[in-house]
C-alpha cells in the first residue's frame, strides 16, 4: 500500500461503512501517511452505482466516529486486563472476562438456574369432538373444545402453576387423571350449547426488512445456521454484490429499494398485493447505532433467487432466498382475515357445569404471507398463515358430543436459549452491537462457558463459578441495565457529545460521569478490582450448591460432586490446581484428602446443571469414584487400588496408575491383572539400533514404539506376549496409515447434506468421533453424543468447517544451516591471535 501511494494523485478509503470501518480508514491514514488528497467514500452495497456515487460523493473521515471505536476497544481491553487475572487467581488459569461476553454468559446462567429450580406439574383437562347437529350453514360438521372452567371457576392450565414448587394457585381446578377420566365420562351423551360467540377482524402487518440480529434470529430457526455461519454466508453475498452491508440495526430502505420492491411485488403477486402509499419502518432498536439501511437485495433492481441460483452455493441461495422474501414482503399488503371465539357449555350427569372454548382464525387475504411467514423460537407454536376454520355458530345452537377425551399435560421449564434467542435478548436489553453478536456467541463456547446439544446453548459449570465471582464481588460489571447504560455513553461519543478519554479516565480511575451507581461514580474499575481482589471467597464461588449438602466444586481437570464437606473458606478449586489436588490419573477431586473433605464423585462429561436432580446425584454417588482396593503390591507393599476417573477406569499405585484396557471393568480386574496393568509401558526388547522398543496402552489401542516410529497392534493382549522378534518383524513392515489402513465402518449413517447432498456419516478419528460428506471433516464437539447428533446438527458443523476454509499443513521448521566463513574479514584472525597469547 505504501508503494502504491507514493505514485496516487488521491487517495480513497473505502473500508466499511460501520463505526469498525471508521476506525480502519483512520489508522490507514495514520500508517500510510498519504501527501496526497485523502476522502473516505461511503456505500452499503457493492455494485457499480453505488461504487461511482460514492468515489462522486466522498467526506471527510468522521473523527467522533473513530473515536467512539477507540473507546469501546479501550474499554474492553481495559475490563479484560483487570478482571481476567482475578478469574486466573479464583477460579482457573487462562479464563477471560469482558464486558458483552460476561453478561450474555450471565443470561444463559440465569436461566439454567430457573430450570435448574423448576418443579414440574402434571394437570389435566377435555377435550371435546363437537358436531352441529343441523346441515345448514357453511364450513366443517365437526371440531374440537377444550374443557376451560368447572362450576365458574377456572381449570387450571400450564400458567397457574408455581414453577419453585409445583403446586397450583388458589383460585383454580387442579384437575387430576383421575378427575379428567371421571368427568369425561359423566359428559358422555349429554347435550353442548352455544353460550358465546364473539368474532373480531384479524390484521397483521407485514415483518420489518432484516436487521443484523433478525436475520442471524430467522436463518437460525428456518436454516438451523449458527450466528457465526450466517455471518460468514453473508460477508459472501455482500462481496460479491448481491445483498447490501450485513452489519445494521437500521430497518430503513431506501426510496430506490422501496421502488424496487413494490415493483417486483407487483410483477410477481399482482397489483392487490401492493399496498396504496410505500411502507416505512421505524427502528425499535435500543441504541441503535447509525441510520443506515436495512439488509436487503443489492441493486436498483432486485434479482430474484431463481437468476442468481447458478452463481450462489446452495448456502448463499438459502440465506439470499431468506433476505429477498423479507424485503418483498415488507412492502406488501396487509394479512386480513377474522378470529373468532366460541364458549359451549354442558351440564354433567351430576349436575356439574362445564365450559368449553374454541377458537378459530380464518385469512380471507393473506396479503404478505404469500412471501414471508416468519418463525418462532418455540417449535410447538403454530404459523401465522395457518387457518384454523369452525362452523357457523349462533348462540344457545345445539352441539352433540361425539368424543370426550381426558388430555394429560406436564409443565415445562423454561426453553433454553439458542444462539438466535440470546442474540434476541442482548439486543432488547442494549447490548452488543450487530458486528459482535456472531464473535460473542462464538467467544462463550470457545472459553468453555456454554456448550451446544442441538441448538440448545447450556451453560457449564466453569460458567456457573465465573458468574458467581462477578455476581457477588463485582455485580455493576454484570449488571444489564449498567452495561446498557455504557452503550449509550459510547453512543454520546459518536455522535461527539462526550469526550472518549474523559470517559475511559471516569471508568478507570473513577469520576462523576455515568448513571448513578456505575462503576465510574462507585470509583473506577483499578479501584473497584483492587479492593475486591483480597476478599474473594475462592473456594465459594467455585462451589455450585445442588441441595442438601452436596456442591459441584470445579476443579482443575473439571467438575465433581461433593458432600459432607465443611463449606469454608480454607481452599479453592484455583487453590487445588495450585497445589495439585488430583490424583494420579489428573481426576479431580481424587486425592487423599478424599476422606477428610467429603464423599466425592466425578461427573460425566457434557451433563447440564439441570439434570442433577436428587435421583441422578444419588446414582453418581453410588457409582462414586468406583475405587475398589485389589491388594498390595508384593515388593513395595502399597495399596493397589481400581478407580473410575473422568477420563475412565484406571488402577493406581503409589505414583504409578495405568488406564485399564477396553476388555476390563473395575468390578472384574483382579490384583494380578492390576499388577500386570501397571507393568505397561513394558520394554519388549532392544533393536540393534540400540533403540528400546516399548508395548504400549493409547487411548486408540494397544501399539509398540521405537525411537519415534510406532506400530498398531490387533490385540490388548498382545502387550503383554509380543516378543522382540514378532515387534521387529512388525517394524520391518511399511507403516500403514490413512487411505492404505483398513477403512472402519461408519459409527453412525445420518442422511444426506442439504449443502453439498453428499451421504453425512459420523467416523471415529484419531482425536474422537467427526462428521464427515466425503469431502469436509468436522470434529464433534462437546456436548454432542454420536448417538444424539442430528441431521440439522451435522450439517451445521460441516458449514462452520467450510467456512474457514481449508487446514493450512504445517510447516516443517527448516535445520538452520552452519552460518558461512566470512573470509573477506581479517579481524577475527588478530582476535585468534590474541586470545592465544
Amino acid at each position: 500500500l505504501r508503494g502504491l501511494v507514493k505514485h496516487a494523485s488521491e487517495v480513497l478509503l473505502a473500508t466499511d461503512e460501520d463505526r469498525e470501518g471508521e476506525a480502519i480508514a483512520w489508522h490507514l491514514v495514520e500508517t500510510l501517511k498519504p501527501k496526497v488528497p485523502v476522502r473516505r467514500m461511503v456505500f452499503h452495497e457493492i455494485t457499480k452505482p453505488a461504487i461511482a456515487a460514492a468515489v462522486a460523493n466522498p467526506r471527510e473521515i468522521d473523527q467522533a466516529r473513530v473515536d467512539a471505536q477507540e473507546a469501546r476497544r479501550i474499554l474492553d481491553r481495559l475490563y479484560g486486563y483487570e478482571v481476567s487475572p482475578v478469574l486466573w487467581k479464583k477460579v482457573m488459569p487462562k479464563l477471560s472476562a469482558g464486558r458483552v461476553q460476561s453478561v450474555a454468559t450471565r443470561i444463559v446462567v440465569e436461566r439454567e438456574r430457573q430450570r435448574m429450580k423448576f418443579h414440574s406439574a402434571e394437570h389435566w383437562d377435555v377435550q371435546a369432538l363437537l358436531s352441529v347437529l343441523d346441515g345448514a350453514g357453511e364450513g366443517p360438521r365437526t371440531f374440537t373444545a377444550n374443557l376451560i372452567a368447572l362450576d365458574g371457576d377456572r381449570v387450571a392450565s400450564g400458567k397457574d402453576f408455581d414453577s419453585a414448587t409445583g403446586r397450583a394457585r388458589s383460585g383454580v381446578v387442579h384437575l387430576d387423571e383421575q378427575g379428567a377420566r371421571g368427568l369425561a365420562a359423566r359428559l358422555e351423551s349429554v347435550p353442548f350449547r352455544v353460550t358465546r360467540v364473539e368474532e373480531k377482524p384479524y390484521r397483521r402487518r407485514p415483518y420489518a426488512p432484516f436487521i443484523t440480529s433478525t436475520l442471524q434470529q430467522e436463518a437460525a430457526r428456518k436454516l438451523r445456521y449458527s450466528s457465526a455461519q450466517t455471518m460468514r454466508v453473508a460477508q459472501r453475498l455482500y462481496e460479491n454484490g448481491h445483498i447490501t452491508y450485513m452489519r445494521t440495526d437500521s430497518v430503513n430502505l431506501s426510496e430506490t429499494a422501496i421502488a424496487a420492491a413494490r415493483a417486483q411485488v407487483q410483477e410477481l403477486y399482482g397489483a392487490r398485493f401492493v399496498p396504496a402509499e410505500p411502507r416505512r419502518y421505524q427502528r425499535k432498536v435500543k441504541n441503535a447505532q447509525e441510520a443506515h439501511e436495512a439488509i436487503r437485495p443489492a441493486g436498483d433492481v432486485f434479482k430474484t433467487p431463481g437468476q442468481l441460483a447458478k452463481q450462489l452455493s446452495a448456502d448463499e441461495f438459502k440465506l439470499y432466498e431468506l433476505i429477498w422474501r423479507r424485503t418483498i414482503a415488507s412492502q406488501m399488503t396487509d394479512a386480513v382475515g377474522n378470529s373468532i371465539s366460541v364458549r359451549i357449555q354442558a351440564m354433567s350427569s351430576t349436575g356439574e357445569a362445564c365450559d368449553f372454548a374454541a377458537t378459530g382464525k380464518t385469512i380471507t387475504d393473506p396479503g404478505f404471507l404469500k412471501a414471508y411467514v416468519e418463525s418462532s423460537d418455540d417449535e410447538g407454536a403454530e404459523a401465522e398463515d395457518k387457518e384454523r376454520r369452525l362452523p357457523s355458530l349462533a348462540r344457545d345452537q345445539a352441539l352433540r358430543g361425539d368424543r370426550l377425551t381426558p388430555v394429560g399435560h406436564t409443565t415445562q421449564p423454561p426453553a433454553r436459549y439458542t444462539e438466535a434467542s440470546l442474540v434476541k435478548a442482548l439486543e432488547e436489553l442494549g447490548i452488543g452491537r450487530p458486528s459482535t453478536y456472531a464473535s460473542i456467541m462464538q467467544t462463550i463456547q470457545d472459553r468453555g462457558y456454554v456448550f451446544k446439544r442441538g441448538q440448545a446453548l447450556i451453560p457449564s459449570f466453569l460458567a456457573f463459578a465465573v458468574i458467581g465471582l462477578m455476581e457477588q464481588y463485582f455485580p455493576r460489571l454484570v449488571d444489564y441495565s449498567f452495561t446498557a447504560a455504557m452503550e449509550d455513553q459510547l453512543d454520546f461519543i459518536a455522535t461527539g457529545e462526550e469526550p472518549a478519554v474523559d470517559f475511559l479516565r471516569a471508568f478507570y480511575f473513577g469520576g462523576a460521569r455515568g448513571v448513578e451507581g456505575s462503576v465510574s461514580r462507585a470509583g473506577g474499575l483499578k479501584k473497584l478490582v483492587t479492593e475486591k481482589l483480597a476478599s474473594i471467597d475462592a473456594r465459594g464461588v467455585n462451589s455450585i450448591p445442588l441441595h442438601d449438602d452436596v456442591v459441584v466444586r470445579v476443579g482443575r481437570y473439571g467438575p465433581y460432586l461433593q458432600r459432607g464437606a465443611a463449606n469454608g473458606s480454607g481452599g479453592s478449586a484455583a487453590d487445588d490446581a495450585a497445589s495439585g489436588e488430583t490424583g494420579a490419573s489428573g481426576e479431580s477431586g481424587a486425592s487423599g484428602e478424599a476422606a477428610a473433605s467429603g464423599e466425592r464423585a466425578p461427573l460425566p462429561e457434557g451433563i447440564a446443571p439441570d439434570e442433577l436432580t436428587r435421583e441422578k446425584v444419588e446414582e453418581l454417588f453410588k457409582q462414586g469414584s468406583g475405587e475398589r482396593k485389589l491388594g498390595e503390591h508384593p515388593q513395595s507393599g502399597e495399596p493397589i487400588v481400581a478407580k473410575a476417573g473422568r477420563y475412565g477406569p484406571y488402577v493406581q499405585c503409589g505414583d504409578k496408575s495405568s488406564s485399564l484396557l477396553k476388555t476390563q471393568s473395575i468390578e472384574d480386574l483382579t490384583l494380578a491383572g492390576a499388577l500386570q496393568l501397571l507393568t505397561l509401558p513394558r520394554v519388549v526388547g532392544t533393536a540393534e539400533d540400540g533403540q528400546e522398543i516399548l508395548a504400549r496402552a493409547g487411548r486408540y489401542g494397544p501399539y509398540l514404539t521405537k525411537g519415534g516410529d510406532s506400530r498398531s497392534l490387533e490385540h490388548e493382549e498382545q502387550l503383554f506376549t509380543v516378543t522382540l522378534d514378532e515387534a521387529l518383524a512388525l517394524f520391518a513392515q511399511p507403516k500403514t496409515r490413512g487411505r492404505r489402513a483398513a477403512a472402519a465402518a461408519p459409527l453412525r449413517e445420518l442422511g444426506d447434506d442439504p449443502a453439498t447432498g453428499q451421504p453425512m456419516v459420523i467416523k471415529e478419528g484419531r482425536f474422537g468421533p467427526y462428521v464427515t460428506d466425503g469431502e469436509t471433516n468436522a470434529s464433534l464437539r462437546r456436548g454432542d453424543s454420536v448417538e444424539e447428533v442430528t441431521v440439522e446438527r451435522a450439517a451445521e458443523l460441516l458449514a462452520e468447517r467450510r467456512g474457514k476454509g481449508p487446514a493450512t499443513p504445517r510447516k516443517r521448521a527448516a535445520k538452520k544451516a552452519a552460518p558461512a566463513k566470512k573470509a573477506a574479514k581479517k579481524a577475527p584472525k588478530k582476535a585468534a591471535s590474541k586470545k592465544s597469547s
